[in-house]
């Protein structure tokens, strides 16, 4: 003899988990936040793309019918122009100069605090290292009177010339980049040391390793993707920086190539579509750094973001 259980009454929906409405399936979501990044992209790009319509116009056509006129004739001068008038060549021979030595430096000054400050334990590590980052802080602008001072009171050995060593000279420029840029990378590198496992440093130790050997031959290896995308940062930074070059150094054949753009600018006519034009041939560096060390750059934005 079979004995049957009794099933349990199924629960009647409730209203309220009928009317529940349903939330947009993944590909809508997908659609929507496509539209909104690609609108965002355009909004930046809008600057770009309106700076070379314009440098491409003569300025006689957008003199006669306006900047927001139909052209009716596209051509290269402008660049050529900008080019030979200005004396580009000289000028970005000069951001070179202030770039690269900036880069090296600060990154090599950087690499040596963060490495104190993340492998060693002592009581004011933590201190010290916002010591480095506070700097950070203050904007340019607040600094200049200060800075100014400084570099009029520092002048070259009387054996080398009677001109002063920091300003009105690249040195000048390459040193408060040094000095401002330091403490974000000092930040940036000491967090990614300290993923880096303490016992490769402790083997090293026992093997007889002295503290600089494992600072130049372990450390500086294991670093190298934080290196490659810091480098990307800063060549950009330091190579579009405007303010410091044009505050700071006199002689204008010794500035770089973005404060050099002032050159195309008379005292009585301003032609905007040669501006444009040098604008563009003076972006081409930073984007060909950004494209060709792109991976890095993008890896780099979340470099340091984590707990040390």
């Amino acid at each position: 003899m079979t004995t049957t259980v009794p099933r349990p009454a199924s629960r009647p929906r409730t209203r309220r988990a009928q009317q529940t409405p349903k939330t947009p399936s993944g590909p809508r979501r997908q659609t929507g936040r496509h539209l909104m990044l690609g609108g965002i992209a355009l909004l930046w790009l809008v600057p770009l793309l309106w700076a070379m319509y314009t440098s491409l116009r003569p300025y006689s056509d957008t003199a006669k019918h306006g900047y927001l006129s139909w052209p009716h004739s596209l051509s290269l001068g402008n660049f050529s122009d900008a080019w030979s008038q200005s004396g580009m060549p000289h000028f970005f021979w000069n951001s070179v100069l202030i770039t690269v030595p900036a880069v090296l430096c600060t990154l090599l000054f950087s690499a040596a605090v963060a490495f104190f400050v993340s492998r060693f334990d002592f009581r004011w590590n933590i201190v010290l290292l916002m010591l480095f980052t506070a700097g950070n802080l203050l904007p340019a602008q607040v600094l200049i009177t200060p800075l100014y001072r400084l570099y009029l009171l520092i002048p070259l050995p009387q054996w080398m010339s009677d001109s002063l060593l920091l300003y009105n000279s690249a040195w000048g420029i390459i040193a408060i980049h040094i000095a401002y840029q330091s403490g974000f990378c000092t930040f940036v590198l000491s967090n990614y040391m300290k993923t880096i496992p303490k016992e490769i440093s402790e083997a090293a130790l026992v093997d007889g390793a002295p503290v600089w050997r494992q600072f130049f031959q372990i450390i500086l290896p294991l670093c190298r993707p934080a290196f490659a995308a810091l480098a990307t940062l800063e060549s950009i930074w330091i190579y579009n920086d405007f303010f410091w070059p044009l505050a700071l150094i006199e002689s204008g054949d010794k500035r770089p190539i973005t404060s050099a753009l002032a050159n195309l600018q008379g005292a009585y006519f301003t032609n905007p579509n040669l501006i444009a034009a040098g604008a563009l041939m003076t972006a081409i560096p930073t984007l060909l750094v950004y494209f060709a060390l792109q991976r890095q750059f993008i890896s780099g934005l979340t470099i340091g973001s984590g707990k040390g």
